[in-house]
């Protein structure tokens, strides 16, 4: 099989596995608090992260001045984005949690524009702006529509969104410092310390400590809680990164908004959830705008 082929099937594979996470989060939502869920997922991640190290015999050696230098993105990554993204998917269905998270390309480049002074073609501010319709028409409607915080949803997605966007703004020069297992192991320690902290300090002071395992007696949740924090969180890491050795990566961001449709479809055929006209609308016009920013980003490179 040739390298090319390998790099399409792993750029697949990342868009299904991140395609179906938000249907899974939901899966969780059902039996567990937002931060309890995150406590878990990020405890399988963390023995799976030390797991993968003891059997590939990898050592690291961190030293503190790694430690504070990789900290301030962590926050970022997972810490700020989980919180938002879980906090938004306990109020709103996966397949529009879907739709707005499609804007991190977007809100990405506008990101490096600002901070990094990385100009933007004319074509791609035009784009960029049919994205943004897309978002605050979204947003609009479901103002109108609104009965059980929708917007208070849509809202915590898109700052999840407005995070992960500012994490790949400054993580550039990190990537080139460190290597991908380091940062990922930091990451996901910082995952494990704050989010298990957060939610057994809240359970230890209101007397409720057996309700933090509660949930791990659901065989649902259970398996919500492995895919989430194994294949979600470590499998994308080495997937996205051989597909991008091998691919563009304005040839990958595609496979990002294939995940967004994977997402719809997963909430609305498995879920059940309801999706309305102005959903589609406003998922046509974001995806539109996130590949139209990619052409013409694309070929300002070429040129």
């Amino acid at each position: 099989m040739s390298e090319k082929r390998k790099a399409y099937i792993a750029a697949i594979s990342y868009a299904f596995i991140i395609g179906l996470s938000f249907m899974f989060v939901k899966v969780t939502l059902t039996v567990a608090s937002p931060i309890d869920t995150l406590a878990h997922r990020f405890t399988f991640a963390f023995i799976g992260i030390v797991i993968l190290m003891v059997f590939t015999k990898n050592k690291l050696t961190i030293k503190k001045y790694d430690l504070l230098k990789i900290l301030p993105l962590a926050i970022l990554y997972p810490i700020v984005f989980f919180t938002f993204q879980v906090l938004g998917l306990a109020r709103i269905s996966s397949s529009e949690a879907g739709i707005i998270q499609a804007t991190i390309p977007i809100f990405t480049l506008a990101l490096a524009g600002l901070l990094l002074k990385e100009k933007a073609t004319r074509g791609q501010l035009v784009f960029i702006s049919l994205s943004v319709l897309g978002v605050i028409y979204m947003l609009i409607m479901n103002g109108a529509n609104a009965t059980t915080g929708n917007v208070v949803g849509s809202g915590f997605i898109l700052l999840s969104a407005l995070a992960a966007s500012l994490y790949n703004v400054f993580a550039r020069r990190l990537t080139k410092q460190y290597s991908l297992l380091t940062l990922t192991y930091v990451m996901t320690l910082c995952g494990f310390v704050i989010f298990n902290g957060m939610a057994l300090g809240n359970h230890l002071v209101n007397g409720t400590i057996n309700e933090f395992f509660q949930p791990l007696t659901h065989v649902d949740f259970v398996i919500a809680i492995l895919y989430l924090g194994l294949l979600s969180l470590l499998g994308t890491s080495y997937l996205s990164n051989y597909a991008l050795s091998k691919l563009e990566a304005s040839q990958m961001s595609v496979f990002s908004n294939f995940a967004t449709l994977i997402t719809i479809l997963a909430g609305v055929l498995v879920l059940q959830e309801v999706f309305h006209l102005y959903h589609f609308i406003g998922g046509i016009l974001i995806i539109i705008g996130v590949i139209g920013t990619n052409y013409f980003g694309h070929r300002k490179v070429v040129q």
